[in-house]
């Protein structure tokens, strides 16, 4: 008999809060009717400046099945915040996380961007990518690497052996899911490489708050600039009031003189 479901949520706090923020994004995805085009990420979308729609597009599903396959596989694969033993742990999980979701959705974009501009197939500029299976098969591929006797449990009754898992997968998925994005488990799957082959290497919590920073406030100015959502309260309006003094210099030569306009008599508040 396994441990009770509490326990193993205290053993797994980084996968039970992504896998919660996921189920309410669904929920919410659900409950307002949205869909692929309104999240997703594509490259015609990108080339627009919705750069916003990376993280966006990772943490949305639109289908219920999409949904339970990739909490179900993440949660087998929260095992690795338990693995502190091998370099790994609960801070090495949430910043090389972090790393995945954008890596993994540049990457995708680069493809798309190779097949339109090299191979002329038009088709993948609306091809629109959405869900966390990048990330998954991410972390697949670095378990596959780092702990290779390890199972991934899908479903609660479908056990694979890790070191197949990713290719076996994302096989699986492209034929359950004919719409799965190939191309997007696929970057899982290279970008999880790269981690664990110590390519992409040397991330600790200064880099990954920095890289948390810059995605924010590309998050927010790209979503501002979209017009996905009105942010009005960012604009920052010049002001140009006569009452206030003025300075200039004036002078010819060499010489200069500082001359400052006077302020009006009146009242001051501060409010």
């Amino acid at each position: 008999m396994g441990k009770p479901l509490f326990y193993e949520i205290l053993e797994k706090p980084a996968t039970s809060c992504i896998i919660g923020i996921c189920c309410a994004i669904w929920f919410y995805i659900q409950k307002k009717n949205i869909g692929y085009s309104h999240v997703g990420l594509s490259y015609e979308t990108a080339i627009e400046g919705h750069y916003w729609r990376i993280i966006t597009s990772a943490f949305s599903h639109i289908s219920v099945l999409h949904l339970v396959f990739n909490m179900s596989a993440l949660w087998s694969l929260g095992v690795v915040e338990q693995l502190g033993h091998l370099g790994l742990g609960v801070e090495y999980y949430l910043q090389y996380t972090l790393v995945m979701v954008v890596l993994s959705g540049v990457l995708v974009l680069g493809m798309y961007h190779i097949l339109i501009q090299r191979f002329k197939l038009e088709h993948f500029r609306r091809v629109t990518a959405v869900g966390y299976s990048c990330v998954v098969f991410g972390w697949m591929t670095i378990l596959s690497v780092k702990q290779p006797s390890s199972k991934l449990d899908l479903f609660g009754f479908l056990s694979l052996p890790i070191s197949f898992a990713p290719f076996e997968s994302l096989v699986f998925t492209s034929i359950i899911v004919p719409q799965a994005s190939f191309l997007g488990h696929l970057s899982g799957i290279i970008v999880g490489y790269a981690i664990a082959w110590g390519l992409i290497h040397g991330m600790n919590n200064y880099w990954a708050l920095s890289l948390l920073g810059w995605i924010l406030l590309v998050f927010v100015l790209s979503l501002k600039k979209s017009g996905a959502i009105d942010l009005n309260f960012l604009e920052i309006e010049s002001v140009t009031d006569p009452s206030l003094p003025s300075v200039r210099f004036l002078g010819s030569g060499n010489g200069r003189t500082l001359q400052m306009s006077a302020l009006p008599l009146g009242s001051v508040e501060f409010v």
